[in-house]
């Protein structure tokens, strides 16, 4: 099939995610964002799933994919009994992964899609002296495992096999020096562009969060942090992954990755990586995008640049604020309930997200969510699938989860749908599945459910005034709840910041937080 063809059904499945008149600061640098998940686990090394079935989910809400294997840890703890069990799995992944890497190549080259799916090779790499990083390999050639011992090897010996055809990126950076989390000492940008802020592990953009690193590896340190980085003068770009060990990239909340290029191309998504080009999300598949003096995410602008932030932010639900971090401090905030200022207004008709939420029951039962969301009285302009994995991180936990049927296709004014969703396990985890769905809305919009041989239908109006949940039975039955509709200049805002005179060595850079617990972060600007 040409790749005109697979590009125009996907896109038909989900509708037109970010129109220009959404995006005019993009726009303007012909740049659109692509999401992505360059950093999560099966079971080619040590994880569950097959490559095959992770390949599959991720083709299901995202733009780019690397399934990264575990490959080495040159000073890995093998005289200490007390994790010897931890070891011992370690040992195991790398023999696994070795045996089948010539082989997994043919498969990455059978679920890419030119100009819909760009699929990249990937494997990890442990380290207490230096942190751990990810390899990623630009194209699908067959590649070796390179495994190096420093980042300065690594560097050198990834050059003569791949030139400009590979990078590394540090992720999981906030653990403590010498317990895997970041030696900015031997950090190099030629290297790693780009670095990994938010991922299962925790956040490390700063040392006060609301995801904090709870694994059983230890809690973050504050010399670990992106803001301590960039204070040291290092210049990267901002990823978010999942580090998901289930076979389900991109499993939403834990992290993913934005680019910024013309198109899903291989080269031109690559070349927008190195050009740091980039964000980090949590969950939804937001679009914040800045601009400095000019120069975009990413950029650089020399000393004596017009200090002036222009600001773009088309968010998955109602904006809570929109925050500037500046190397000179806590720059500004922006709350859009009291400025408001939507970056486009449709006329007529009402432009909102509809969000519905499945799940929930008996804990420890499972539901299949069958059947459709249609709506009458407006139009469906896109639809973003927000679908989780398995909450499972050690490789002794767990099991492979057995076949997956999961989908979720826009056709007209009707999505059509079927989905797993796990009653939550605790009341404080959420195992809820969800769409989110880009609609016009006129006064008398009415959305129809069908499930489980069942129909609700609910006027639009109903959800201006708040959320509305429903279930499938009694109480402790599976349910589902549609949350409030928000207003165009809710989950939208552009604008202008004015900043303090730059100085070389300074940088810049903006993040977002939404109402459901949900962050952006677009990567900085420097000043050199």
């Amino acid at each position: 099939m040409p790749a005109f063809r697979k590009r125009r059904e996907r896109i038909d499945m989900a509708g037109e995610r970010l129109p220009e008149r959404l995006s005019p600061l993009a726009s303007k640098f012909a740049l659109r964002p692509f999401y992505g998940d360059l950093h999560n686990h099966c079971g080619i090394s040590y994880g569950h799933g097959s490559l095959a079935r992770a390949l599959k989910r991720a083709k299901r809400q995202l733009d780019f994919v690397s399934v990264t294997g575990h490959a080495y840890w040159p000073d890995m703890p093998v005289d200490d009994p007390s994790v010897a069990h931890i070891v011992d799995y370690h040992v195991e992944g790398f023999a696994r992964l070795e045996a089948g890497w010539p082989s997994h190549f043919d498969e990455l080259r059978a679920a890419d899609e030119p100009g819909a799916f760009t699929v990249f090779p990937g494997y990890e790499i442990h380290s207490c002296a230096h942190g751990d990083y990810t390899i990623l390999y630009g194209n699908l050639e067959s590649r070796p495992i390179i495994k190096a011992d420093s980042p300065q090897e690594l560097k050198e010996r990834l050059q003569i096999e791949a030139a400009d055809g590979a990078m590394a990126f540090p992720h999981h950076i906030g653990y403590r020096l010498g317990s895997r989390g970041i030696n900015w000492s031997s950090f190099d940008e030629g290297l790693s562009p780009v670095l990994e802020i938010i991922s299962m592990h925790g956040c490390s953009e700063t040392s006060v969060m609301d995801r904090p690193f709870l694994h059983s590896m230890g809690p973050s340190d504050g010399f670990g942090t992106v803001r301590h980085g960039l204070g040291l003068g290092h210049r990267f770009g901002f990823l978010g992954n999942t580090d998901h060990h289930s076979g389900y990239p991109g499993s939403y909340g834990h992290g993913r990755s934005v680019v910024y290029a013309p198109a899903n191309e291989r080269g031109l998504l690559w070349r927008a990586i190195g050009q740091r080009a980039t964000g980090a999300l949590t969950g939804d598949n937001s679009h914040l995008f800045f601009t400095l003096g000019g120069a975009p995410l990413g950029g650089e602008v020399p000393p004596g640049t017009e200090p002036v932030l222009d600001i773009e932010a088309v968010a998955g639900g109602p904006i809570d604020y929109i925050d500037v971090i500046a190397s000179t401090g806590f720059a500004a905030r922006i709350t859009p309930d009291l400025s408001p200022s939507p970056v486009d207004l449709s006329r007529g008709q009402l432009e909102t997200i509809v969000l519905l939420e499945l799940g929930w029951g008996s804990r420890g039962k499972i539901n299949e969510w069958r059947g459709s969301l249609e709506l009458a009285g407006g139009d469906i302009l896109s639809v973003e699938p927000r679908l989780r994995g398995p909450e499972v991180v050690a490789p002794l936990e767990g099991d492979d989860d057995g076949a997956d049927e999961s989908f979720v296709a826009l056709e007209g004014n009707r999505i059509s749908f079927a989905i797993s969703a796990s009653a939550n396990p605790n009341n404080m985890t959420s195992a809820t599945q969800a769409m989110a769905a880009r609609v016009r809305i006129g006064p008398d919009a009415v959305l129809v459910l069908e499930t489980d041989g069942q129909r609700f239908e609910v006027a639009a109006s109903r959800l201006l005034s708040g959320a509305l949940s429903g279930y499938l039975g009694p109480i402790d039955s599976p349910a589902f709840r549609f949350h409030p509709l928000p207003k165009p200049h809710q989950w939208q805002w552009k604008g202008r910041v004015h900043l303090d005179p730059l100085a070389a060595g300074d940088w810049v850079y903006v993040r977002m937080r939404g109402a459901n617990g949900q962050w952006s972060w677009a990567s900085p600007v420097f000043c050199r």
